[in-house]
């Protein structure tokens, strides 16, 4: 398949497969848009002085999530589009001043999945990551942070994707990996989490495996991946294709979007548009015309 030809089927296919519950909404982007080369994105809004990192669309398109360290925590902040531009980030509504909030992500559901080291109860003393889960309500509140018991173990649990049948992929340190951090699948089955399943050594290595993205229809899957033999830099975004069931061997991403430095924190915008991404301090993005043919 020639690349022109791969970049126009890989363009329909997001846009047919869709990233999120927002696929429908028109997110108005801010100018300048990016085409080969990954930009800051909303320099001096999201992309500042700090370290900023996670990207997150809300459903209707009209805010933006993502994350700062501040203080020695991270802090998850939203900027929100006024009908003109975007506005100051301010911190999200559910931050809770004593613990870290990261890695959001809009579920098909609506509802916003992120990690806290927030206690899950009262004597809970592990000083670990869960992954959480928040509802919107009519009122524009939210509902009390709900700990997603089925998927959390004893070990950290890092960053959230979820697929269109509300599969959920995550990192984790807990027992019995490959490595350090390996990257899980729970499956939704009868409104009920799963227990999770390592998704073995074509994607994870006796090294460090994180940030998991994963496409509408659980085929395509982005990760970063740490101290790899083929990597650019201390750790790099790659990626893995499944067919028939079975991931194949993943491959780094390239140059377009890995550097000398640490990329993490992949992200898929709803309308299948652009790819963003986390690195040297600030949040990027770039068209999704140039990520690498996933297909031979």
């Amino acid at each position: 398949m020639n690349y022109i030809r791969y970049c126009c089927l890989l363009a329909c296919w997001f846009t047919a497969a869709r990233c999120q519950t927002a696929a429908d909404a028109q997110i108005p982007y801010p100018a300048p848009l990016p085409d080969s080369v990954a930009l800051r994105f909303l320099p001096g809004i999201v992309s500042g002085d700090s370290l900023d990192f996670n990207a997150a669309f809300s459903p209707d398109g009209r805010s933006f999530y993502f994350c700062r360290s501040s203080g020695g925590r991270w802090q998850m902040l939203c900027s929100r589009y006024d009908g003109e531009q975007w506005t100051a980030p301010v911190a999200a509504p559910f931050n809770e001043a004593a613990y870290s909030q990261a890695d959001p992500f809009f579920g098909p559901d609506g509802a916003l999945y992120y990690i806290s080291n927030r206690p899950r109860h009262a004597s809970d003393t592990i000083p670990d990551y869960d992954i959480w889960r928040i509802r919107p309500q009519a009122n524009g509140a939210w509902s009390a942070p709900e700990n997603l018991a089925a998927v959390n173990s004893d070990s950290t649990e890092y960053y959230v994707s979820l697929s269109q049948n509300g599969n959920i992929y995550f990192a984790s340190s807990r027992t019995g990996g490959y490595g350090s951090f390996d990257i899980y699948v729970s499956r939704l089955e009868n409104g009920r989490y799963t227990t999770p399943e390592n998704l073995g050594p074509a994607v994870n290595s006796p090294a460090m495996e994180h940030d998991p993205c994963i496409s509408p229809d659980e085929q395509l899957l982005l990760f970063t991946a740490v101290d790899r033999a083929d990597g650019h830099g201390s750790a790099d975004i790659y990626y893995t294709r499944r067919t028939a069931g079975k991931w194949s061997a993943a491959r780094n991403a390239g140059p377009r979007i890995n550097t000398d430095t640490y990329e993490y924190c992949g992200y898929l915008t709803p309308d299948g548009q652009y790819f963003f991404f986390s690195s040297n301090l600030d949040v990027r993005w770039i068209s999704t015309r140039y990520l690498p043919e996933p297909f031979q």
